[in-house]
């Protein structure tokens, strides 16, 4: 599988992307410079690939429409051989998608149904989470009364109920233990009632990887939900990589011994990256993202991420990024923490490169599978753009 990314603006050559094994893509630039185009750009051609399971983390509510033909460059998609194409888009919503996507407005939902939009919504079994994983999330260490009382009551349940506890069942177990005061009991069940009125966790076990369609871009929308340090999104973001490498490695396992398996190669693309691998700093998801972007290969995960602050994003990941598109930048902490990417077939640093992008449209590409640099112009997307100001 090839991705057609664009055009070297030098040798007037096509750029394409090897989409057969597992990549790790860095996209990055200042706002407005293009970088979800251009993510939207290689999902289009990865949706080619029935095989393949698309999977966008959408902090910003902007790829829904994707399910739109981008009308407006018909001239400019004809002059490349392309024709405005719609895909077929699913978008996921933690909860109930009237609150938590249509901000309580039905009408909103339903005349995005009329587009063309699928919704799916999806809940966060409590027990997916670890016991030290509940502690960040209400951001509690595990030496303090309240720590030990949460990681004592998870630990306790997942001896005794394995996978199948809910936010009742941690609650019970709080009130039930003999060890803590009651003062220290009253904190941490405000804290899970808290919890409870988010209406997001689930009360059935469910499958996250269940709601997940392959002939479908499935988007899981996180507009509504507000970003921080410990919160939702990381929340959602920490079970969702988790639960798909565990899930690419028994596919794997059975794939080497040809066996069948229905769990795809998976493409997870992450937008405003920098929210969920911070670096310098702790999040529930950023460990699992680093093993993704580590292990993943063999297990067949590839992973896209991007960010106008490359310099927010760990290093860890970064460093594992084995392909770079980098649109205009001008912060010269970000310049500095791309240009430390430099290879020696670069024949100058990267720095250098970035320095020659005279607009928006325009990108350095550096791939290591084929140890080429080049500045670019991206190709047209052949669906709607939805990055925009308003």
């Amino acid at each position: 599988m090839s991705l057609f990314i664009g055009r070297d603006l030098k040798e007037e050559q096509d750029i394409y992307i090897e989409g057969n094994k597992s990549r790790s893509i860095l996209i990055c630039g200042k706002r407005g410079s293009g970088k979800s185009y251009t993510m939207g750009n290689i999902i289009e051609d990865i949706y080619g690939d029935k095989d393949k399971l698309i999977i966008i983390i959408d902090p910003m509510g902007i790829y829904h429409t994707m399910v739109e033909p981008n009308y407006i460059q018909t001239q400019t998609l004809n002059s490349w051989g392309f024709n405005p194409k719609g895909y077929s888009v699913k978008i996921l919503v933690a909860g109930d998608p009237v609150q938590n996507y249509a901000f309580g407005e039905e009408n909103i939902l339903d005349r995005m149904k009329q587009r063309g939009v699928n919704f799916g919504s999806f809940r966060v079994n409590p027990s997916d989470l670890s016991a030290d994983g509940w502690c960040d999330f209400f951001d509690l260490s595990m030496t303090d009364v309240q720590g030990i009382c949460l990681f004592r009551a998870i630990q306790n349940l997942n001896r005794r109920r394995g996978v199948h506890f809910y936010l009742s069942d941690i609650i019970n177990e709080i009130e039930m233990d003999t060890k803590v005061v009651d003062r220290t009991k009253e904190a941490l069940l405000n804290r899970l009632e808290w919890a409870e009125s988010l209406n997001i966790f689930s009360t059935n076990y469910q499958e996250l990887l269940s709601v997940f369609e392959r002939d479908y871009i499935n988007i899981i929308d996180m507009k509504s939900l507000d970003p921080g340090r410990y919160n939702l999104r990381n929340l959602i973001v920490s079970i969702l990589a988790k639960q798909l490498f565990k899930a690419r490695l028994k596919a794997r396992a059975m794939e080497e011994l040809e066996l069948a398996t229905d769990i795809p190669k998976v493409w997870l693309a992450i937008d405003e990256a920098h929210q969920f691998a911070p670096s310098g700093k702790s999040t529930l998801s950023k460990e699992h993202l680093i093993r993704f972007v580590k292990e993943g290969r063999q297990p067949g995960l590839s992973l896209i991420i991007s960010s106008q602050q490359p310099s927010a994003i760990d290093s860890d990941i970064l460093s594992q990024c084995d392909l770079i598109i980098c649109h205009k930048l001008t912060s010269k902490e970000d310049i500095q923490s791309l240009n430390a990417l430099s290879a020696d077939y670069m024949g100058n640093e990267l720095k250098t490169f970035i320095k020659k992008i005279s607009r928006c449209g325009e990108a350095v590409i550096v791939d290591d599978e084929k140890e080429k640099v080049a500045i670019i112009g991206i190709r047209p997307r052949k669906s709607k753009h939805g990055g925009g100001e308003s």
